[in-house]
């Protein structure tokens, strides 16, 4: 897209925390490293499929490129090039395939500092079983959750030290004094959790429970151990859901006490668990969370032991939300060995989509996409990773499979 046509196009704009979106909307991309390339083209051709489908020629979606990662690098010398960035901050919103991580120094890894950059606080991760799909567990329909996981904080601020640098030593020496021994030869890692990070993705979380109906929201922590980090994360938590939704929230004590067990109409029950028991919760009991807020490491690790109970990370979708700037992301890697071979799952991008179209509020078309990837699945009409588990199942080409998807939108 030219530049005169870019500034021609309708953006995304807030009022009052709404967000307005035009007919008529640009779109940035980033393409990705490995299997990007293959994934995102069969991604828009679906996304496009279904504006015309729901919309006629009413909306359209401009994509514009922009580069990040290693096709960035190799044209601009740049992992993540300045124009990239100004792009998104003036258009609100992109969507992206999987991005390689740097070695050898700079950029620790080019989806963190995504999030930070552009303050995006939520890392959101639906987790929905398709049937038909060959999962490890017995009763993968159970699992219905969608996970707000806390981005910007915890381990993943970057702030470490290494083992025998003059920083690791002069904080090792500050630590001592206060009493605590660190062993000789240790690296140094701080966890910052705050008041404000942690309530404003509560916040987020409730909003969403309370918008899509959701019964229940839970609180995952360690603050049984780190009492005054991720125990303070829970603590914070409870008094967002008192102080600001108190009118929608009840607590499993009120639950028990007032109400003999049962959530009432219209309420939404906020509780929380410890991490470890939250991992043996979501295997044995699944049904009984619906929304879960929690602290970047544990969001990390639960996120992705969720899409492994519905068949792993290829039908995982993901967003990353701030207050007016959302990137919507494939959740796996980059699959190098597969790149160009027009061989993988495009699913876990397509349904990121299927959240952007949600979150700009072209429902009807988001509805389409799932509606038609659910009977594309239930015909057996897949890629290799699903083929080769579904007795009977026809393999299609990552570029197929989108267009099988598409014939099942009529």
């Amino acid at each position: 897209m030219t530049t005169k046509s870019m500034a021609e196009t309708e953006k995304i704009s807030f009022k009052d925390g709404k967000i307005i979106v035009p007919n008529k909307v640009m779109i940035p991309f980033i393409e990705g490293d490995g299997t990007g390339p293959d994934i995102t083209k069969a991604t828009k051709k679906v996304l496009d499929a279904a504006v015309k489908a729901i919309f006629g020629g009413e909306k359209q979606i401009i994509w514009h490129e922009i580069l990040a990662g290693e096709k960035a690098f190799n044209k601009t010398n740049s992992w993540l090039p300045e124009e990239s960035l100004q792009i998104i901050r003036e258009y609100k919103i992109a969507i992206k395939g999987p991005l390689t991580t740097p070695t050898g120094g700079g950029i620790r890894s080019l989806n963190v500092a995504l999030r930070q950059i552009f303050d995006l606080y939520a890392c959101v991760r639906p987790v929905k079983y398709f049937e038909g799909v060959p999962t490890p567990t017995k009763h993968p329909e159970k699992v219905d959750i969608v996970i707000f996981r806390e981005n910007t904080e915890d381990v993943y601020s970057g702030i470490e030290f290494k083992s025998g640098s003059p920083e690791m030593l002069k904080l090792s020496d500050l630590l001592k004094s206060m009493g605590y021994e660190i062993r000789t030869g240790s690296g140094l890692g701080i966890k910052p959790i705050s008041e404000f990070a942690s309530k404003r993705l509560v916040r987020m979380a409730i909003q969403y429970a309370i918008k899509n109906k959701k019964p229940r929201v839970t609180l995952v922590h360690k603050g049984n151990i780190m009492k005054f980090t991720e125990g303070a994360f829970c603590e914070w938590g409870y008094e967002v859901s008192k102080q600001e939704f108190g009118f929608y929230t009840i607590t499993e004590e009120d639950l028990n006490k007032k109400y003999n067990g049962v959530i009432p109409p219209g309420k939404i029950l906020v509780n929380d668990r410890i991490t470890d028991s939250m991992f043996q919760q979501l295997l044995i009991r699944p049904d009984e969370y619906s929304v879960i807020a929690t602290t970047n490491l544990n969001g990390d690790y639960l996120s992705d032991a969720c899409a492994a109970q519905v068949g792993g990370l290829g039908l995982a979708p993901g967003a990353n939300l701030g207050d007016e700037i959302a990137i919507f992301e494939a959740t796996h890697g980059t699959a190098p060995k597969y790149a160009n071979q027009d061989k993988v799952n495009p699913t876990s991008m397509i349904l990121s989509g299927v959240m952007m179209f949600e979150y700009i509020g072209w429902t009807e078309a988001a509805e389409l996409i799932v509606n038609a990837l659910r009977k594309t699945i239930r015909q057996k009409h897949v890629t290799y990773d699903l083929e080769r588990q579904m007795p009977g199942a026809t393999l299609l080409k990552t570029s197929e499979f989108a267009d099988a998807v598409i014939k099942n939108m009529a």
